[in-house]
């Protein structure tokens, strides 16, 4: 057994390990066939002996790590080690964050612009929202809805998303509202371990805006990610939006620990986000622009693009 003085292991608590992992999967993992196929492989790598060579947490970790790697090509399931033991596990989680911890947030929104690094207006009356996050509409809806007012006279509308880490789905919503003239659902969102599926739509449009008509083009590379996927991909299904630069990173699916023991839990994706129109994500491929060239060269070729498209209207 693992002792707070060593991270040493014997096969009894590998086995233990390796059972509590499988059941963590069978239970939560968001593709029910694909946990059944890493199960199995956990399973067959443990009765052959193939993790006797692990003698401590950390290698362990490791090689089942390349096992799940293997079977189910999902690098967002994963199993972590801790040397020390972990904190105990809340029966109750807080309904809301630590004040302390949200007072931190809204600080570290306002010294960065809510991560807004440019708004302004590009030659041709194109507008241009470069943002490098997707915060808190309860903090940073003002000045979202400030830099679309801002926007709202423009022709055509580049987001530039190349740097963009994602964040909170109300934002894509609150975004995504500007560009249609009645409430559209964007995606649902499905929790195996709830069964349950929630949707998300964009709120009633926005009095007195024009963008709901006008060209709109959104610039990806493969640091975009998670919620800033999220908008690309939901705009492209619905034909709203032209994507220009590299294909995203794929992570569509963001994981939760499940705890197997005191040393060991298991990061295992329990939810998966379905677009309305392809009724799948872009989890693992990532977003796949319209035109495909280096995020260097996104932008120059967006205004191109713009430029065309407005001449021909």
């Amino acid at each position: 057994m693992i002792t707070s003085a060593d991270s040493a292991l014997d096969a009894a608590e590998r086995k233990r390990v390796v059972q509590g992992a499988v059941a963590q999967l069978d239970r939560y993992y968001n593709y029910p066939d694909v946990a059944r196929k890493v199960g199995n492989a956990l399973l067959a790598h443990e009765v052959r002996g193939d993790n006797d060579i692990a003698a401590d947490g950390q290698t362990f970790a490791a090689l089942i790590n390349a096992q799940m790697l293997d079977a189910s090509h999902d690098g967002q399931l994963r199993l972590v080690y801790s040397k020390s033991k972990l904190a105990p596990v809340k029966a109750e989680p807080s309904a809301a964050p630590f004040p302390e911890l949200l007072a931190q947030y809204r600080k570290t929104l306002e010294a960065n612009n809510c991560f807004f690094e440019k708004v302004q207006i590009l030659p041709h009356n194109v507008g241009y929202f470069k943002l490098n996050a997707l915060p808190d509409p309860s903090v940073c809806g003002k000045k979202a809805a400030d830099a679309m007012l801002s926007l709202n006279h423009t022709d055509a509308i580049i987001f530039d998303l190349r740097d963009n880490t994602g964040g909170y789905p109300a934002m894509v919503s609150l975004l995504a509202g500007y560009l249609f003239d009645k409430p559209t659902q964007l995606s649902s969102i499905y929790n195996r371990a709830e069964n349950s599926m929630r949707d998300n739509w964009t709120p009633q449009p926005v009095p007195g805006n024009t963008l709901a008509k006008k060209p709109v083009f959104i610039l990806t590379s493969g640091k975009t990610f998670s919620g800033a996927e999220q908008f690309s991909y939901d705009m492209q299904m619905l034909k709203r939006a032209t994507i220009v630069g590299e294909p995203t990173s794929g992570r569509g699916h963001i994981p939760r620990a499940r705890r197997i023991d005191d040393h060991f839990e298991i990061r295992v994706p329990d939810e998966q986000t379905i677009n309305p129109v392809s009724k799948t994500g872009w989890d693992g491929p990532g977003v796949q622009p319209d035109v495909t060239v280096r995020a260097s060269e996104a932008l120059a070729t967006a205004q191109k693009l713009a430029v065309v498209r407005l001449r021909r209207r």
